[in-house]
């Protein structure tokens, strides 16, 4: 183990994408850093050992048929590999030390952190300091959810080495989404219980309707406009969910498992961020200016906790904004980022970027719109994945990609290129006529913009 100094170049709290990448960078420089990560089961960040590499394994298990219990081990043993990778990543540089434990600030350059091994407190000092703490689950309050030994999130659901026959979710957003398909082609009776009454209320409904027939055509339940009022924990295997619909008719519905999926929230507890006059916006999210800084110059927030959007590439690209400060690359900001893409992990996976119609409709452009069922797509027939719809939105005046939603298979790769396109400012044109690999889920780029006068 490496002996800690009381001062440093860097400190980085929190060992998510963004910090190690960072802690990595800056060490390779020549600076000496300090990572303090609160949990030796957090190396890696929340992606790499509770979000979306543990996730998107199980989906891809469930959808290979490995028996639930199997893919819960062989999910522990990658996982466990992925945490030494990256601990070596950091803990290796000769300039780079990883602390174990819990962190606080003292002032506005000074740090107090309680080793998790021993208890004992040390302190810090740091010219540069690095905030990335990430986002845990948002617990809502409800009666008798304190008291049930059948609540789960997604951190704790996917510990669960044994399926349980009855999940009931309490959300209807991506990550409620995301489970319930997850578990329904394992085995279980999933009922999502969405307070809104719209499922995906965000998006073009031609595209929520497709989502939601595909999810129903699984066996999974849904109720939208469904209000918990109360977890009542049993005694047999089962807790009972109560429920009113829009209607106020109050229902009931058994569940052996219960996965709360009502959001995040930062995670910024016990950090003291009032010790350093770092300031919070009215959700406790960390405020920051377009280089990341926060009100404290010398102090920033990468990643989930600055309240940008709450994906691993995010936390990455928030790597590549601060490095260009201590570099000499390009200035890269915030306002260099434009249209950002992101897949649901369904089956098919669901991806999207840009605006949606609706939206496009609102800003007040003119647009082309196109749509096309998955089916006519020759590669979703060989691969037996036929269900889904691909969907793009075109300026009429310009002929730029305005947003693009893919669900069908390979979405998650496909809508990369469409990103890449709208980045370039590329006409729909290239995509419509370039010439793709057959056969590819790619050519129905082709199809898709092709339907566009």
């Amino acid at each position: 183990m490496k002996s800690i100094h009381s001062s440093y170049d860097a400190l980085i709290i929190g060992f998510g994408k963004g910090g190690k990448t960072l802690a990595a960078y800056l060490a390779n420089q020549g600076w000496t850093v300090a990572l303090v990560e609160q949990s030796p089961l957090m190396y890696g960040g929340t992606c790499i050992n509770i979000a979306c590499i543990p996730t998107k394994f199980l989906i891809h298990n469930a959808e290979m048929g490995v028996p639930y219990p199997e893919s819960i081990g062989e999910k522990d043993q990658l996982i466990a590999a992925l945490r030494q990778r990256n601990f070596n990543l950091v803990d290796q540089s000769p300039n780079a030390t990883v602390i174990t434990g819990k962190a606080a600030f003292v002032s506005p350059h000074q740090v107090s952190v309680r080793l998790a091994d021993t208890a004992e407190e040390i302190r810090i000092e740091a010219e540069r300091i690095f905030i990335n703490t990430g986002a845990s689950p948002l617990i809502p309050a409800i009666p008798g959810i304190g008291q049930s030994q059948r609540v789960f999130t997604s951190t704790t659901l996917i510990q669960e080495t044994q399926l349980p026959n009855e999940l009931v979710i309490i959300g209807g957003g991506y990550i409620a989404l995301e489970f319930a398909g997850m578990y329904a082609q394992y085995g279980a009776t999933v009922t999502i219980l969405d307070r809104s009454t719209r499922f995906l209320p965000h998006e073009d409904r031609d595209m929520a309707d497709a989502v939601r027939s595909v999810l129903l055509a699984q066996g999974i339940r849904i109720e939208q406009g469904a209000s918990v009022d109360e977890i009542i924990p049993g005694h047999t295997g089962q807790d009972t969910v109560v429920y009113h619909t829009p209607e106020k008719e109050q229902q009931q519905i058994q569940a052996s498992a219960i996965l709360v999926a009502t959001g995040r929230q930062p995670y910024t507890e016990g950090l003291n961020l009032s010790a350093a006059g770092v300031e919070q916006d009215a959700k406790g999210y960390i405020k920051v200016n377009e280089l990341l800084q926060t009100n404290v110059p010398h102090i920033w927030a990468m990643g989930d906790v600055n309240g940008g959007p709450q994906f691993t590439y995010i936390s990455l690209d928030d790597f590549r904004i601060i490095r260009s400060q201590f570099s000499n690359l390009d200035r890269h900001t915030l306002l260099d980022r434009g249209q950002v893409a992101f897949s649901l992990f369904i089956s098919p996976p669901f991806s999207h970027v840009g605006l949606r119609e609706h939206e496009a409709q609102t800003k007040g452009y003119r647009t082309q719109v196109a749509t096309l069922p998955a089916a006519s797509i020759t590669r979703a027939q060989v691969l037996k994945e036929t269900a889904g719809l691909l969907k793009c939105v075109v300026d009429a005046d310009t002929n730029q990609i305005l947003g693009c939603t893919l669900f069908c298979a390979n979405s998650s790769e496909l809508i990369n290129l469409v990103q890449l396109a709208m980045r370039a400012r590329f006409a729909y044109t290239v995509l419509r006529d370039t010439i793709y690999t057959h056969p590819s889920m790619s050519e129905g780029l082709n199809d898709l913009f092709g339907k566009l006068k």
